[in-house]
């Protein structure tokens, strides 16, 4: 199985590495005519402005419009869960161009500037029913986007939550409770919506491959569906690297 990877700008290379680890190659997409040679799609980190005004550059929009709308499996990570969402709040003068097809709101910068990133410790009880390993997972948020709202359709996979005196935004469907007299809310920052998974973090920037290895068994399990060949059988991908060190970029946790 080969991964489209989109290389416009961002943390393209990490992906591909991660996805070496894996037995997976993964190979840079900076062209529309090169997404025909591939099964899946990975939208990576970034700058998301400036990969959507190289996207718009190099016409890539209709290419990745029509990808996503044949039903092949795409997952983007921070940037590249702004490039699928439906809708965004939170941009710069003039807003930017959107690929689509994620029914959700997303908040372009929820967690605020870049020197406002942080790591923290998420809980994914779908990732470690499928993939095993630890029950939480080390999400590394840089400039980091988030999702406000999702329509029916939206499986909603992690929350991470944030003191709500900290909350930039605030819509319907964002969840605020009180415990211990603080007032918190419950962001969502990973969803899942038919054959397009987006997160908020950058599980690339990490060793712990178990998204990577998610990813690839459902690309795998709607390739077999497609075909109706296989029985629902889910084929390895190789081994998921979860070690009980991970790296660990050098920024502040969120508190």
């Amino acid at each position: 199985m080969t991964v489209g990877v989109l290389a416009l700008q961002g943390s393209f290379n990490e992906h591909i590495a991660a996805l070496r680890r894996l037995g997976v190659q993964g190979i840079e997409i900076r062209k529309a005519e090169q997404l025909l040679t591939v099964s899946s799609l990975i939208i990576p980190g970034g700058e998301s402005t400036t990969m959507a005004k190289l996207a718009e550059y190099h016409n890539l929009f209709p290419a990745l419009r029509e990808f996503v709308k044949t039903g092949k499996p795409v997952w983007g990570t921070c940037a590249g869960l702004i490039f699928l969402a439906d809708r965004a709040v939170g941009q710069k003068e003039g807003g930017q161009e959107l690929v689509g097809g994620l029914d959700c709101t997303v908040h372009r910068n929820f967690f605020g500037s870049q020197i406002q990133s942080f790591e923290a410790d998420i809980s994914v009880p779908i990732l470690t029913s499928k993939e095993g390993g630890p029950e939480t997972y080390r999400g590394v948020f840089i400039r980091a986007p988030a999702v406000l709202d999702v329509g029916p359709d939206v499986e909603v996979l992690a929350h991470y939550p944030v003191p709500s005196n900290k909350v930039l935004y605030s819509s319907s469907t964002v969840q605020i409770q009180e415990e211990d007299a603080l007032l918190e809310t419950n962001v969502i920052v990973a969803v899942k919506q038919r054959n397009l998974l987006a997160t908020a973090f950058h599980p690339e920037l990490t060793a712990d491959t178990r998204w990577h290895s998610y990813f690839m068994k459902m690309a795998k399990e709607m390739e077999q569906g497609a075909s109706s060949s296989s029985g629902g059988t889910i084929v390895s991908v190789g081994e998921t690297s979860v070690g009980t060190e991970q790296a660990k970029p050098d920024i502040p946790i969120y508190q």
